[in-house]
């Protein structure tokens, strides 16, 4: 582990600077994403290559070196365990708290870190008519970090949340499964993982998200689907994930 943060460093460039302007067309970028329709009113949106390599670079050591990160204690069926990944999330004023799994984390001032103002202005930019005032940072520090299936579907964020997701660092697969039918029990007594191994199944999807690329959630995507980061087998660096939403006041 310690060589891949070795190499990971290689790469890194300077820490971003808040009054730089921006070297590139995040609506240009944009333009080169692809939606996915995954039906009923669900819709993906992702861009591969969304940000510049070196501007990512700086932006992924500044987030890895200067947020606050915090690994809670969670209460999931009646057992704590500890969360499986670094997280920190900063809220506008007067917004309310989020809870989840029995954690209310601290809301910290987007004025306490400028240079995610700076990634929040970029994604604005490239998805015209988003509001985000919140923002959900995951730190995964190597290959047994990950993310459970789970959909942000609290009330807090509406009906129809969008939620733009960029990732720095090592690239890591994104799944989304579709939650099973109330009219279609039977799919429930399905294991798991033969319904992982199905191929060109319309109820499975799966993303590389690689560093500085894009995905967006819309539409009914949270009330009828799931999606994860799950561990991996072989050794991988630090990944860093922003997820940007809007929380109704």
């Amino acid at each position: 582990m310690n060589s891949l943060r070795l190499k990971l460093k290689a790469k890194s460039g300077p820490e971003p600077s808040t009054s730089k302007p921006f070297e590139f067309d995040p609506c240009e970028s944009a333009k080169k994403g692809k939606s996915f329709d995954l039906g009923h009113g669900s819709e993906v949106f992702h861009v591969p290559r969304f940000l510049p390599a070196d501007r990512s670079w700086a932006w992924f050591d500044y987030i890895n070196k200067h947020i606050p990160w915090s690994r809670p204690t969670l209460r999931i069926f009646g057992r704590h365990l500890v969360q499986p990944r670094d997280s920190c999330y900063i809220a506008a004023d007067g917004l309310p708290a989020i809870s989840y799994n029995g954690h209310t984390p601290r809301a910290y001032s987007w004025d306490d870190f400028p240079p995610l103002k700076d990634i929040l202005d970029t994604v604005h930019k490239a998805l015209p008519g988003s509001r985000f005032n919140s923002l959900v940072l995951n730190r995964y520090d190597g290959n047994n970090d990950y993310v459970s299936w789970h959909s942000d579907d609290e009330v807090l964020y509406g009906l129809t949340p969008e939620i733009a997701s960029v990732t720095f660092g090592c690239e890591r697969e994104f799944l989304l499964r579709k939650k099973p039918s109330k009219m279609s029990p039977a799919s429930n007594d399905e294991p798991k993982s033969k319904r992982l191994r199905k191929s060109h199944d319309p109820d499975q999807h799966s993303f590389v998200l690689k560093h500085g690329s894009l995905l967006v959630m819309r539409g009914y995507t949270q009330r009828d689907w799931l999606h994860s980061v799950p561990k991996r087998a072989k050794p991988m660096s630090i990944r860093i994930n922003l997820t940007f939403r809007r929380v109704l006041p």
